[in-house]
């Protein structure tokens, strides 16, 4: 019954929240930075409250808590069924990534679309469902007269810009949480659709722009060719520095970590899970057909693939600034040439001290003196799991199995969620469950996201099976 129960209601009444939810262009305060006027954030977390407190959870208490200057906060907090006083808490967020070109005829980012079984639209799987689920897994377990511990959660408005305003919430909010025993987090990815997905590790991030400049203003390139470096070159070189541009490796060994044996034996398991569908899950462009000639990963090697999206930094161009459309492209030497880079970084590296680091290998001793600066926007400290305790290992295993017929599976993840450092931070007796539905092309952050409407299900019942299982013991402290 408590499978059927949630489905129905997702079917009946989380599916149609979502549809509005999408609708919204929530977006998150870097990529919107009129966010409080433009009103989008205020609506996504008014329609989140207003669904919350019609869902006739005894003893729910909501609360939007704001401080000054910051996005806010959805809290809700509801009493133990049990004997057990210790906390759950959740934690889910509500902002959005912008919006991506590429979407497919008639789809888009604030347009919902239901194809499928999937529903398309930014935010849905990353990570907007997250309320809903918590909720719903706790409502169904009372339905159901199935005790659980009391039950907390913390909704943000501002994780993709990194979290910079979560620690002062945190700082709030952490005292009225109490003993937290464990902390489920549904921003996260999946392997496959096949079985349920536990995420191990994340990684920090280092976002910021580097600006190279060389002249006050553009001139002639015929005039200046071969006299006048180019902006973009030295950027290039400067880019040199940081990662091999035949193979992506990334050098500095500031920017590199030892992968602990309990993490390469997973990347191993799991990449006798995935096989090559770690790399085809990816929409790779079409170089040849008539030759069967495509575009390539890295490297074939599953478990490689594994590690280099989970264990070691990767360096990627996500924007650019100084250069004109095509259209406009005169002959003309630029000024100037401003690159927004995204530094993936292993989980157990200092996310300030590589924003220190990545500074000072890109501005100092610059090429031809050219003027250089490297502006960090975040720099973010990714996360690795404490152990996981053996009532928690044997409650995913058995929901897993119960909703799939198959086990859990465990692999880190590429992305980033600051909040788990922080959480680790203020609660380190905690267990964490990091899990999510971002399966194969769900695509979060380009164009046709979706969210699989079957397996977000199947997520639910899980997190309610785990939350149900969670004994009266000390299992914060526990360990294997």
């Amino acid at each position: 019954m408590l499978d059927t129960r949630i489905a129905r209601q997702w079917d009946d009444d989380i599916v149609p929240q979502l549809v509005d939810y999408i609708r919204l262009p929530a977006k998150s305060p870097h990529f919107d930075p009129d966010w409080k006027r433009h009103g989008h954030i205020e609506a996504s977390i008014a329609q989140a409250h207003r669904w919350a407190a019609h869902q006739g959870i005894k003893g729910l208490h909501l609360e939007v808590v704001r401080l000054e200057g910051r996005t806010p906060v959805l809290y809700f907090d509801v009493p133990a069924t049990s004997t057990d006083a210790r906390t759950v808490v959740f934690y889910g967020h509500l902002d959005k990534q912008p919006e991506m070109t590429g979407w497919r005829s008639g789809f888009g980012p604030w347009t919902p679309v239901i194809e499928g079984g999937r529903l398309y639209g930014r935010g849905g799987a990353d990570d907007g469902y997250a309320v809903f689920a918590a909720l719903s897994a706790i409502a169904a377990l009372d339905a159901e007269g199935m005790g659980r511990p009391r039950c907390a959660g913390i909704i943000e408005t501002c994780e993709e810009s990194g979290s910079y305003d979560l620690p002062d919430y945190l700082d709030v909010l952490a005292p009225k949480l109490g003993d937290v025993a464990l902390v489920i987090a549904l921003d996260s990815g999946a392997g496959n659709y096949q079985q349920l997905w536990v995420t191990t590790s994340l990684r920090g991030l280092v976002n910021g722009t580097l600006r190279v400049e060389i002249l006050e203003e553009g001139v002639h390139s015929g005039d200046a060719g071969g006299v006048v470096p180019s902006s973009f070159r030295i950027a290039r070189q400067l880019l040199d520095r940081v990662d091999d541009s035949r193979t992506g490796a990334v050098k500095p060994l500031a920017f590199a970590c030892e992968v602990p044996p309990e993490r390469m034996a997973q990347a191993r398991h799991a990449a006798k899970i995935l096989g090559d569908s770690i790399w085809k899950r990816f929409p790779w462009s079409c170089c040849d057909e008539k030759r069967s000639l495509f575009a390539e990963p890295v490297t074939k090697d599953p478990v490689e693939l594994i590690l280099n999206r989970t264990w070691r930094a990767a360096l990627a161009v996500t924007g650019a600034d100084g250069l004109p459309s095509l259209a406009s492209a005169g002959n003309v030497q630029r000024p100037f040439t401003s690159l927004k880079l995204s530094l993936r970084l292993p989980p157990l590296v200092d996310g300030d001290q590589a924003a220190r680091a990545l500074r000072d290998i890109l501005t100092n001793d610059v090429p031809y003196n050219a003027r250089a600066s490297f502006d960090a926007d975040t720099g973010s400290t990714g996360w690795n799991a404490p152990a996981v305790a053996p009532w928690l290992a044997t409650a995913l295993d058995q929901a897993s199995q119960e909703l799939f017929g198959q086990p859990a599976a465990y692999m880190g993840e590429g992305g980033t969620i600051p909040f788990m450092s922080m959480l680790g931070e203020k609660f380190p007796g905690a267990q964490i469950l990091v899990t999510g539905v971002l399966g194969p092309k769900s695509n979060a952050h380009g164009p046709n996201e979706f969210i699989d409407i079957g397996y977000a299900k199947s997520v639910c019942s899980a997190t309610a099976r785990v939350i149900a299982a969670m004994p009266a013991a000390s299992v914060g402290r526990e360990t294997r």
